[in-house]
Order: structure tokens, then sequence, then C-alpha cells
């Protein structure tokens, strides 16, 4: 059986005032994840109703490839001097699932 690949989700809790500047954030982060090493895919989930929780999924390679880019370029990101500013998120749980079954659209 060929091995599949892992999806981590972490679910961050946005307070309505907050919800711009984390997607502002999200966006001029452009480029950390997409050239790790196991990377495949990000999306960054907005909620339209009943809930203030945005999804972040991101799928690897492998548990070593998202814990090597959880050790180094994320933890060098979320570090920082006096100046940073305070998390958009006031809550944050990191969910994980294996790829069992996949399907894509025909041709792609």
């Amino acid at each position: 059986m060929v091995p599949m690949s892992i999806v981590k989700i972490n679910v961050l809790t946005v307070p309505a005032e907050q919800r711009e500047v984390l997607e502002k954030r999200f966006a001029s982060r452009a480029g950390s994840v997409e050239n790790s090493d196991g990377f495949e895919w990000f999306e960054l989930l907005r909620p339209v109703e009943g809930t203030d929780q945005y999804l972040v999924y991101t799928r690897w390679r492998d548990e070593a490839a998202f814990q090597a880019w959880m050790e180094g370029p994320m933890k060098s990101a979320h570090q920082g001097g006096g100046d940073r500013p305070k998390p958009a998120a006031s809550g944050s749980e990191v969910w994980s699932f294996e790829v069992v079954q996949q399907a894509a659209p025909k041709g792609a």
C-alpha cells in the first residue's frame, strides 16, 4: 500500500473585529510554507455562518515534513521581539488526519 499524505488543520478562533487582520497576515506570508520540503497544499477557510473559527488547511507528504516545517520556518515566523503584534486569534487547536482516499476531477 502506497503511503498517502497527512493533513493538519489549525482551528483558529477569531473575533469578528480581527478577521481582516488575520486574512491580511496570511496574505503577507505568501511563500513561507510553499517552499518547504514535503508541502503539498494550503487553504485558509473563512467561516460563513454560525462560527468564529477559521480553518488553516495544510497537506504534507508525511509527518516528518510537517514537523520539520514546524521546527524551522514556522517556529522562526512566530518568534519575535517586543514589537510583535498581538495574535489575531484568541484560540488555536490543531487537528491531524491521514488521507485514506482522494479524488480529483478527470484530466486534472
